[in-house]
């Protein structure tokens, strides 16, 4: 089978090692000597040598001809207009994409895909990766792991004993409580229904309400949200110790006053996109074995 892979990021570029090892792999906006990150590697990758089965096209159109399934990024943009390429030098319009695909035929698969798209796409058939409740459920694998690498290397103190705070108990909420609490951290989860409340208690958490957090936040040195909602507002933040470290996993909007968070100088991290920064190559695993699957090629 023939792939085309348009921009994406390190996850990307180990999913078309990893394609081209049983298909013929057509890619565009990738190349790692580039780099418009400083938080990723850029060691050079087989993909910028370019193999039998790794064709690196000189356009959009070159890569999007020689396949009828195409692959963008996870996720698919940052700004709802551009693709998201940390590998590529110039800016990949999704409009661009949409119209040298413009084909019924085709397929193009890719993650977070807003409204937008599909509204220029009308004649070509979508996948969101991120809707496959497979892929969405193991990434928060690698959510929780860069979690606590992250609080490990932004704080001074061990996780052992922490008072720990995380906001929502989803997918996301669940993994992160359970990871931390096997370092022997103390963990409290905050959510707004009665049945995660319960699960919540059940599992050996304490409980709080998200409603009512808080002068109760003063209490907790790392604070993890993983709401795409506003949580942590003015009256909230007043509350925060100065010393504790404010994660936000969520997507945008966050769950976080951006501007209020920087005027109180409190430690803040939007930790967005941590599968594809601490795990390229198993998140990438992930994306393929979903992809298989949603094309029904198994191994």
């Amino acid at each position: 089978m023939n792939f085309s892979i348009i921009g994406g990021d390190l996850r990307t570029v180990k999913l078309a090692e990893m394609l081209s090892k049983d298909n013929q792999v057509y890619v565009y906006g990738i190349n790692t000597i580039w780099n418009k990150s400083e938080e990723v590697d850029t060691n050079k990758f087989d993909i910028d040598k370019g193999t039998n089965k790794i064709k690196i096209c000189k356009d959009i159109k070159e890569a999007i001809d020689k396949s009828k399934i195409v692959l963008g990024p996870v996720p698919l943009s940052k700004d709802g207009e551009n693709l998201n390429a940390p590998f590529c030098k110039e800016n990949i319009k999704i409009r661009e994409i949409i119209e040298q695909i413009n084909d019924s035929e085709k397929t193009f698969i890719a993650g977070a895909i807003k409204e937008n798209v599909y509204e220029i796409a009308k004649n070509i058939k979508i996948i969101d990766l991120m809707e496959q409740e497979e892929l969405t459920v193991l990434n928060t694998i690698a959510t929780a792991e860069g979690t606590i690498q992250v609080a490990i290397e932004n704080t001074e103190i061990n996780i052992q004993g922490s008072e720990i705070l995380i906001l929502g108990f989803g997918r996301v909420g669940k993994v992160v409580a359970k990871k931390f609490k096997a370092l022997d951290a103390n963990i409290t989860c905050a959510a707004r229904k009665k049945q995660d409340i319960a699960w919540i208690e059940t599992l050996g958490y304490e409980s709080t309400n998200i409603n009512t957090l808080s002068k109760n936040l003063e209490r907790y040195n790392i604070i993890i949200n993983t709401v795409p909602k506003v949580i942590l507002t003015k009256n909230e933040l007043s509350y925060i110790n100065n010393n504790a470290l404010i994660i936000d996993l969520a997507s945008k909007p966050g769950g976080v006053d951006q501007k209020v968070v920087r005027e109180l100088k409190l430690n803040y991290i939007w930790a967005l996109a941590l599968p594809g920064k601490v795990s390229p190559l198993t998140s990438a695993v992930y994306i393929k074995n979903t992809i298989y699957n949603i094309l029904g090629i198994y191994n």
